[in-house]
């Protein structure tokens, strides 16, 4: 991992070698690649570092990321699964990214065809999570207008803190019922059967559920951008191609004006990009 923006001692700042080139690869080279923090694994601390929340945030507000991968075509997905585009290196961002967070927020669509299962305690963040006032694991929050999940799945059922379900209050009361008698929270944002994204944004911060993070999928994505509720994209750009009809990162309504988000970190491994863009 090597961080190429904002240049820092981390950058590396030795120019790449031509195929065949071999002049100059002594050990001091390779302790001089190791300072810079090219062509090293990353320590989770440095991870989690570099994607750090903003600290502190101001009173009753909240910070919602994105984190989504993406070919080099714009697919966002491969056979419906973000998996075939990503990497050792990406998993560990996401990773980072999951232990940061108070809530992973999550379409159901993605929840069905990704097999989620509930959020892990990971030993490596404790010590970070406990000093932020933060429980073992992130909360999961499956959004769905129908309803229709299956409550039986380990995401419900064996969760080390509860999952919970942001719906419309039009939604199915027969199915949140259901949903309540297995154990699950449901929680309502939205007149309708559909979730509005400023009221689930809402809903869980005042449950202290501030750091937030969504792993989509695109229609989701799609909806937090068009309500204008997007403080921050985490985009790992996949040294992929697929060609194909694949749906982008991002879907659902158009918006009048495209929104303007500012280049906060690139970071690079194994020839994906980690960006970081902040809305303007």
């Amino acid at each position: 991992m090597r961080r190429l923006f904002p240049v820092t001692d981390m950058t590396s700042t030795t120019p790449p070698r031509a195929a065949g080139d071999t002049a100059g690869t002594t050990s001091s080279a390779s302790a001089d690649a190791a300072v810079t923090g090219a062509d090293r694994e990353w320590t989770l601390d440095e991870l989690a570092d570099a994607y750090a929340y903003p600290d502190p945030l101001p009173e009753g507000a909240s910070w919602l990321r994105a984190n989504m991968v993406s070919s080099l075509d714009g697919a966002g997905q491969h056979d419906g699964r973000s998996q075939p585009l990503s990497s050792d290196a990406d998993m560990r961002v996401f990773g980072t990214l999951r232990a940061l967070a108070d809530v992973v927020i999550v379409g159901a669509e993605t929840v069905r065809q990704e097999g989620y299962r509930p959020a892990r305690a990971r030993e490596a963040f404790a010590e970070r999570r406990a000093a932020a006032g933060q429980g073992p694991a992130p909360v999961i929050a499956v959004v769905t207008a129908s309803m229709e999940l299956d409550f039986s799945l380990p995401l419900f059922t064996e969760p080390l803190v509860p999952t919970l379900v942001l719906t419309g209050a039009a939604s199915s009361p027969e199915r949140r019922a259901e949903a309540e008698r297995a154990g699950v929270e449901v929680v309502i944002a939205g007149d309708g059967r559909d979730v509005q994204p400023l009221e689930a944004v809402a809903a869980l911060a005042e449950r202290g559920l501030r750091r937030q993070l969504t792993e989509g999928g695109p229609t989701l994505l799609g909806q937090f951008v068009a309500a204008g509720v997007l403080d921050e994209l985490c985009l790992s750009l996949s040294p992929t191609m697929t060609a194909g009809g694949a749906q982008r990162i991002a879907g659902g309504p158009v918006i009048a004006v495209p929104q303007r988000f500012a280049v906060a970190s690139v970071l690079e491994q194994d020839g994906f990009l980690f960006t970081r863009y902040r809305r303007i």
